[in-house]
């Protein structure tokens, strides 16, 4: 089966979500997409701070009903958060390269986004620290293992 499969739902059986590398399945794997999707933002500070509150709320919300698939995508949310702010930071307009295809030194560009990384790396290590996420992460992996 590959994964991720926009067509199973991964609440009804978590057994076939697969943790995966960084962002993997954020646009995919549902009904979480949806869920977190809508409330996700980087367009500016105002916005990514409503994002960041509404999907650590999301993850509360998810830990709290033992649904590691969710807090896993919440992780992700925080985590596409950072990372696409990060590169809007590094690169005028989040382009690596420009129209002849010749790539960009990465600078400074944009403070704003650098700052709306921090709030959302800050999450995200809030996330990766928690015991309860930690414990259900591994529990996860046994359970997927078999």
């Amino acid at each position: 089966m590959a994964f991720p499969d926009s067509s199973i739902d991964y609440r009804e059986h978590p057994e076939a979500y697969r943790i995966g590398h960084g962002e993997r399945g954020v646009f995919h794997v549902q009904p979480y997409k949806d869920e977190l999707l809508p409330l996700w933002a980087i367009r500016n500070e105002a916005d990514a701070t409503e994002a960041i509150l509404a999907i650590e709320a999301r993850y509360r919300d998810y830990r709290e009903q033992d649904d590691f698939v969710g807090m896993d995508m919440a992780r992700k949310y925080l985590q596409m958060g950072y990372t696409r702010s990060r590169r809007y930071a590094r690169y005028p307009g989040g382009r690596k390269r420009d129209k002849s295809g010749k790539a960009i030194e990465p600078r400074d560009a944009d403070a704003e986004k650098a700052r709306i990384a921090q709030r959302y790396q800050k999450a995200l290590d809030a996330v990766r620290d928690d015991k309860q996420y930690c414990q259900a992460k591994k529990a996860h992996q046994r359970m997927t293992r078999r």
